[in-house]
């Protein structure tokens, strides 16, 4: 199994609600080390830039909007198979339909306002990585002496 990592935001509806520390428990709790971590402000130019990928898309104007409503957790996570372990975690994007015991369905109020982004691939969990926390050298948890 290969070390990955990946990014992940607890989103505004989350940390509004005051579940930053129960999904950091959960993320965790399945070995998923914190490499590093910002809360964030998003101005709705950098969330337009950060989901540039769903541009054109019907709910792109509407997520955008969200994302730049209330702070944020934007955090890098490490561990064996990171990206894919995630997105496991959080369930699915719609919590009616996702599993029981994952983030978006014990956190989630809908399609929209889910709780949590993760990293859907490396060649995203890498931009994503780049484009909080850019020019920013992140230890390897390994490397630490918890580690």
């Amino acid at each position: 199994m290969a070390i990955e990592r990946t990014l992940t935001i607890i989103k505004p509806d989350a940390v509004a609600t005051g579940h930053v520390g129960d999904v950091i428990k959960i993320l965790e709790s399945n070995k998923l080390a914190i490499v590093a971590a910002r809360m964030v402000y998003l101005s709705k130019q950098q969330a337009e830039g950060f989901y540039a990928v769903h541009r054109g898309k019907p709910f792109f104007e509407s997520l955008t909007k969200f994302m730049s409503s209330g702070p944020a957790l934007v955090m890098v996570l490490e561990g064996e198979n990171a990206i894919a372990r995630l997105r496991e975690i959080m369930g699915a994007t719609n919590p009616a339909n996702a599993a029981p015991g994952t983030i978006r369905k014990l956190y989630a109020s809908s399609i929209e306002r889910n709780a949590i982004h993760g990293s859907d691939a490396p060649e995203t969990a890498a931009f994503e990585i780049s484009y909080f926390f850019p020019g920013i050298e992140l230890i390897p948890v390994s490397s630490l002496p918890c580690g």
